[in-house]
């Protein structure tokens, strides 16, 4: 599952193009221009994107830059994203083909674990630095915020106005998919953690407790044997069990909260960035 997640979040957002549409309507109608297109892309260097907008004046045009750099967020998230999708296909693998190796002298399973937080951790400061990123990107591609830098808009007797806003549903989703992968990624460390077997001698049952000696009197015949010794002997309370569903419970409550937490993040953003 990992490894569709994954798939998803570079996808949407490493193949993202936008574009956004303003109109110039110069004082004299013969020099304006009504159908200004302004396109942008992964990975949002936006001052190297540029249009020729109209100067209202003997028709000429001059290049509008826009601004901004967003370019190291964009490829932190993405690849994340890409390194996490080539992990989990390898672990997959040894997983179906050499899991007795990957068991052997416990060494496969404890890189496991430390690879699994590192990830889990990469995918939460890269979900939150995209997140960031992608806000200021709306900023910047703003129509009316493009519109400002136009210098011909700027003189009252020109009218200027957007046209169309650029399309930014494909880069929302790559936000949900990545704080979907934290979330999936955190839920891995409990299952590496079990094959650690670190936890086993927190589950194990304590050893039987031992008969006493029979001493002198009843080594002569006398002695009467207990008829709670032979049930006391054979009982051993399931305090594997017992302890390994508490583990389980208290892993699968924290998983539930992790994901409660993940849902309410992506309602407030898409709720701030509507």
């Amino acid at each position: 599952m990992c490894m569709f997640f994954a798939v998803f979040a570079f996808s949407t957002c490493g193949s993202y193009s936008g574009l956004l549409r303003v109109a110039v309507d110069c004082k004299n109608r013969t020099e304006s221009d009504l159908k200004i297109e302004v396109e942008f892309e992964y990975p949002f260097r936006l001052h190297q994107e540029y249009f020729d907008a109209p100067t209202c004046k003997d028709g000429e045009k001059e290049q509008v830059f826009l601004i901004g750099d967003h370019s190291s967020s964009a490829e932190f998230f993405v690849t994340v994203a890409v390194f996490a999708f080539l992990y989990s296909t390898a672990a997959l693998s040894i997983y179906i083909f050499f899991f007795e190796k990957y068991k052997e002298n416990n060494k496969g399973p404890l890189i496991d674990l430390a690879v699994t937080a590192v990830f889990a951790f990469m995918w939460l400061v890269s979900s939150a630095a995209w997140a960031k990123g992608l806000s200021d990107v709306k900023t910047a591609t703003d129509p009316d915020k493009v519109i400002m830098m136009i210098p011909a808009c700027k003189k009252e007797e020109n009218r200027c106005r957007e046209v169309h806003d650029p399309v930014m549903s494909g880069l929302n989703t790559s936000v949900a998919f990545g704080f979907i992968n934290l979330v999936l990624w955190v839920g891995n460390l409990w299952f590496v953690f079990k094959e650690t077997g670190i936890i086993a001698p927190f589950m194990r049952a304590p050893p039987p407790q031992q008969k006493p000696a029979p001493d002198a009197y009843g080594q002569q015949g006398v002695y009467e044997q207990d008829p709670y010794a032979s049930n006391q002997g054979s009982y051993q309370p399931e305090f594997s069990q017992q302890g390994y569903n508490q583990v389980r419970l208290a892993a699968t409550t924290i998983f539930f909260l992790l994901n409660v937490f993940a849902t309410f993040l992506i309602q407030k953003y898409f709720s701030l960035n509507k």
